[in-house]
């Protein structure tokens, strides 16, 4: 990541929670990072507590990143979070209710620490990259805006409301904390950051709803998730040769009550009974327990794996094995997987709330209506036993869905996407980056577009918002 040309783009990524080791949105920003740095003269600051990690990631401290110590601050959030917390479910409103409250205080230690580089002209701007949630305020922010350094902020994604006639799972996942946050649009911290913002990157429509309608202009909608190509290699997959064997479906996440698994097992409950299902179901959580029992009443454990979680390294290869992606996720911000499902060409299934069904384009999966519990279980079973009689479909909508994770979703092309931010800001290029919204469903069909050069792909605007 050292300098290498007068003419790269050197940001300064803040990434406070990054980490190459763990999940969700550690991950995430640890991978959208580094995919920044490939293209630029990029140096990360992160929280102390990812330091052994980046450096065990080849990082270098000193060159390539820097690690500021906020450690008492963050173990507190974390530890009043699980105290407060229901036993045996962590409750993540209230973790992200208190991380809010001290982040501020990593951001004055950052703003010490690299004032004077930049005030020698060391950085053409700043990109704060984590936190995700689009209510933590920057203590940075107005004050780079004095000193005249662009501040880019986002991806930012949250704020999925809970949907009608799911109250039950919201008290179960003890949601309480999230009712607060309503308050964030009274804060003067959160709307200062925005306005002292030379570009928003706002993940979501939900989270594009929220900011102040003239502010979009500044906006650009950019989803936080992508694909890591050496796990999940865009690798056509075969076409089914054998219709008469099972249907292979599977589900990957979190077992916790809000993923809908239980209205998966219930749909697919009578084709799996007869043989034409087989369910593969990839995690761990609060309600696996539960889930296994209802497997076991539904007479249907032959055809159903629940063998835990699987390394996210091992992962691409378990999913290969299916015809079909379930996530009927009823409250999902991003939505990862579903990517990760599509990049091996297997369509998915969703539901049309929140994050994923901005990831899937027509044609490429199909995207159930969010109404009530029965209907939803009722859907889906006649679209299981639909595909089943016309598997042949499933191999058309991989293909595309492939595409579209080739056009839109590797970490390389979201490098590239953001990169044009960066020149827009800079004041490189003259119009604001736009792919669509959601990103690539304005744009030519996702079979041509796998056949266009990145570089065409990318820079050729959509008019979306």
């Amino acid at each position: 990541m050292t300098r290498t040309s007068s003419s790269r783009i050197r940001p300064l990524i803040i990434a406070e929670a990054a980490n190459p080791a763990l999940t969700s949105a550690a991950l995430v920003g640890w991978s959208c990072a580094k995919a920044i740095a490939a293209v630029t003269d990029a140096h990360i600051v992160t929280e102390w507590r990812n330091r052994d990690d980046f450096i065990r990631a080849g990082m270098v401290e000193g060159r390539d990143f820097t690690a500021i110590n906020n450690r008492r601050l963050q173990h507190l959030s974390w530890s009043l979070a699980g105290k407060l917390s229901r036993k045996g479910s962590f409750s993540w409103s209230l973790y992200a209710l208190f991380s809010n409250l001290v982040y501020p205080f990593f951001e004055r230690k950052l703003w010490h620490t690299f004032l004077p580089r930049f005030q020698a002209g060391e950085f053409d701007l700043v990109h704060r990259v984590l936190p995700l949630s689009p209510t933590t305020s920057s203590w940075m922010a107005p004050r780079l805006k004095k000193i005249g350094m662009p501040f880019v902020l986002g991806p930012l994604n949250g704020g999925v409301p809970w949907p009608q006639g799911f109250d039950d799972l919201r008290r179960q996942e003890r949601d309480g904390a999230g009712r607060l946050r309503a308050l964030h649009r009274y804060s003067r911290g959160l709307k200062q950051t925005r306005e002292s913002a030379s570009a928003i990157l706002a993940a979501s429509r939900t989270t594009l709803r929220e900011i102040p309608a003239p502010l979009h202009q500044r906006c650009v909608f950019i989803p936080e998730n992508a694909v890591d190509l050496e796990k999940f290699p865009l690798i056509p997959k075969p076409a089914a040769s054998d219709p008469s064997k099972p249907l292979r479906i599977s589900f990957v996440g979190r077992l916790v009550a809000l993923k809908g698994v239980d209205m998966l097992i219930t749909a697919a409950a009578p084709m799996v009974r007869s043989g034409d299902l087989h369910i593969d179901i990839i995690g761990d959580g609060p309600e696996r327990e539960r889930l296994q029992q209802m497997v076991q009443s539904e007479g249907i454990s032959s055809g159903v794996s629940m063998d835990g979680w699987v390394p996210h390294a091992q992962l691409g290869a378990r999913l290969r094995e299916s015809d079909l992606f379930v996530f009927p996720s009823i409250r999902e911000f991003g939505g990862g997987v579903v990517l990760e499902a599509m990049a091996l060409g297997i369509p998915t299934v969703v539901l049309d709330h929140g994050g994923p069904p901005e990831l899937v384009p027509p044609g490429t999966g199909y995207v159930l209506p969010m109404t009530t519990r029965e209907d939803i279980i009722a859907r889906l079973r006649q679209l299981l036993a639909e595909l089943k009689q016309d598997p042949a479909q499933l191999h058309s909508a991989g293909e595309l869905a492939q595409a579209h994770v080739r056009s839109y979703y590797t970490w390389e092309a979201k490098a590239a996407q953001i990169h044009e931010v960066y020149r827009w800001v800079l004041g490189q290029r003259s119009s604001r980056p736009d792919w669509g919204t959601p990103m690539g469903f304005a744009h030519v069909p996702s079979s041509e577009a796998s056949a266009r050069p990145m570089s065409e792909t990318l820079l050729v605007p959509d008019h979306g918002f």
